[in-house]
């Protein structure tokens, strides 16, 4: 679930066509008359709401960028959580990591009673540094592979009349330590959706509420969501709310240049070890999967290099919430949410750092 909503605003259009008479009053005054049995064609047609407010930030049809991370620790905890492993505590340092990020929204129907789009997403992060914990697996594992993740996503905006509608979110993402020569099997596609009921209130105002099953807290979770997006009476000011998923305020500087405050959570279920190591260090180290959140501070500059050609400037503080191994039993995937006592295979403890990330994206009209 990483999730961009809303990409584009349809407006209903009325015409209507007159016949004048040929002939005119004496005096010079028109008559009126003539319009009584005058009727708009499209008059009781049901009008529908749109998936956008005045000045919201442009919705990113294709983006492609790079996202970095300042020098960072990994505080291991004991392999296999017992403190008979092998594998006790240790510490890992980075010198940082990086990668690509592509996404393409694409809208697929766009009519006035219904928006549909398909999604893609590849975001890619490989950790650099020295000092290797060389029988640590996990870390082994981060520097010489790294993280991918591949999804694809649909987003469905449906307005039901002129204030009411519901949007549908679902994304199918494969996560892990694989490279493009050797894949994960598909099985392990980690599956969200949320769906939201909300209202329009004015086109300055909408606001929603929905559940979502996620993992973007690292691991299977249901949640409460909320929409909330709002442009003050003078248009300078604004916010862009998806909670708890992310959160901007907007500054509107110009309608080419905008400025964003706020955070992101970002995470998801990657399957690790995949190249399964040996049992030589006496843990049984297959069926493991990181749970990796990251919680992301950040301000943000979008600016407009020609028409629909935006670029993207983000700098903000990356903090660790999550970064936890489980071990399934059984291949089995397993629900703990917020309340559950099952125990990890190994708890850590990501570092926070600082991280800067810049993107080029077409966006929509």
């Amino acid at each position: 679930m990483r999730m961009r909503l809303f990409l584009f605003l349809i407006v209903l259009l009325t015409s209507f066509s007159i016949k004048g008479q040929t002939d005119t009053i004496s005096d010079g005054e028109e008559d009126y008359s003539m319009y009584e049995n005058l009727n708009f064609v499209d008059e009781g047609a049901k009008r529908f709401c749109t998936p956008k407010v005045f000045d919201i930030s442009p919705a990113k049809l294709i983006s492609v960028g790079f996202d970095h991370q300042g020098a960072f620790d990994i505080d291991y905890g004991a392999w296999g959580n017992t403190d008979k492993s092998a594998i006790g505590p240790q510490t890992g340092k980075f010198n940082g990591a990086s990668g690509m990020r592509i996404g393409a929204n694409i809208p697929v129907i766009a009519k006035t009673n219904i928006v549909l789009q398909l999604g893609f997403n590849y975001l890619r992060t490989a950790y650099s540094g020295n000092g290797v914990t060389s029988n640590n697996p996990l870390d082994q594992q981060l520097r010489e592979e790294g993280l991918r993740s591949t999804g694809i996503n649909t987003t469905l905006f449906k307005p039901l009349n002129e204030q009411n509608f519901f949007i549908f979110q679902s994304s199918a993402d494969l996560s892990g330590d694989y490279n493009f020569n050797q894949l994960i099997p598909l099985k392990y596609t980690r599956i969200s959706a949320a769906l939201i009921f909300g209202k329009k209130v004015n086109d300055r105002k909408m606001i929603g509420f929905g559940i979502s099953r996620t993992y973007r807290v690292g691991e299977l979770n249901y949640i409460p969501v909320m929409l909330f997006n709002w442009t003050a009476p003078n248009r300078k000011w604004g916010v862009e709310m998806l909670a708890p998923a992310r959160a901007n305020i907007r500054k509107t500087i110009s309608p080419r240049n905008i400025l964003l405050f706020g955070y992101e959570l970002e995470g998801n279920s990657y399957r690790i070890l995949s190249q399964n190591f040996s049992n030589d260090q006496g843990a049984d180290i297959k069926n493991i999967e990181l749970r990796r959140s990251e919680l992301r501070f950040r301000a943000t500059w979008e600016t407009s290099l020609h028409q629909f050609l935006w670029m993207s400037f983000q700098l903000g503080y990356r903090y660790g919430y999550g970064f936890q191994l489980d071990q399934f039993s059984n291949n089995k995937e397993f629900f703990r949410g917020f309340f559950g006592d099952q125990v990890y295979y190994q708890e850590n403890n990501l570092n926070g750092t600082w991280y800067a990330q810049v993107s080029l994206n077409l966006v929509s009209p």
